[in-house]
């Protein structure tokens, strides 16, 4: 039995595995590809060089792959690509890269993006993040694993997104926004970290403890910023454990723009 509804309108040069199951009036393009397992609802737009991975779950009202929002934008095969997983609720626009960047837009795997979330051109998303409904990406943003979008988030363009962090509901990132660092507010303010998030995901005491202290150092007593890099760089020392998180805090501070900054 097909598993194609017979209202779809799925072009003959589109790549669809034979278990993908696609509803009824979904359009789907030439250059799309869909991985096993993969599920369609109905009255969805799937265009332009979109590929699609294993097991994920597309409500229906979704347009993935559409050209990017971008005026400079001149018909380029730039690229969508979804990952394996992913659980992807109504109304939500994933736009396709540009050639002025990667020329890709990425989702990884194991996320669970809700109702209206905008993905714009050259986004890259890491995995078992959680997109709220109507958190808006603009271009180029770069959002790490494990992060939380509260609804209502915006993120202006080319800001970046540490693992582990979360934003409450409407708040407006206009900086980067540091691994495990909770913020809220518009502009966003940094509040606390994740904590209550890191155990869940089986961080020890010991590395909760760690992400204190670099809390502490960067939000706590009024250090400059290469002085609280400083500190932090010492906690390993201490807490041999807590080494790849204090590794990853370090990596990320040292890509922050001096123009951008962080959230404070």
């Amino acid at each position: 039995m097909s598993l194609i509804h017979p209202t779809a309108l799925v072009d003959p040069a589109a790549q669809l595995d034979s278990s993908v199951s696609v509803g009824p009036y979904t359009v789907i393009g030439p250059h799309v590809k869909v991985g096993a397992g993969t599920t369609i609802g109905a009255h969805c737009v799937i265009e332009g060089h979109t590929t699609i991975g294993r097991d994920n779950r597309i409500f229906q009202f979704n347009s993935l792959g559409a050209v990017p929002q971008d005026k400079k934008y001149a018909g380029e095969p730039c690229e969508l690509v979804i990952g394996d997983r992913n659980t992807v609720r109504e109304f939500c626009t994933f736009n396709i890269g540009s050639p002025g960047d990667r020329a890709v837009t990425q989702i990884g795997n194991d996320n669970w993006i809700m109702a209206y979330v905008h993905l714009a051109h050259d986004c890259v998303v890491g995995n078992h993040t959680i997109f709220a409904n109507n958190s808006q990406l603009a271009g180029h943003v770069v959002v790490d694993d494990w992060v939380i979008l509260g609804g209502f988030t915006v993120v202006h363009q080319f800001v970046r997104i540490g693992a582990h962090a979360m934003t409450a509901m409407c708040s407006l990132l206009f900086a980067d926004l540091p691994p495990f660092v909770m913020c809220q507010g518009q502009p966003a303010q940094a509040r606390s970290m994740n904590f209550e998030g890191l155990r869940r995901r089986g961080f020890s005491p010991e590395r909760i403890s760690a992400v204190k202290a670099m809390h502490k150092a960067l939000y706590r007593d009024d250090l400059k910023l290469d002085q609280a890099v400083e500190r932090i760089a010492g906690l390993t020392d201490k807490t041999p454990e807590a080494a790849p998180d204090v590794a990853m805090m370090l990596n990320f501070l040292g890509q922050v723009s001096p123009q951008r900054g962080i959230v404070r």
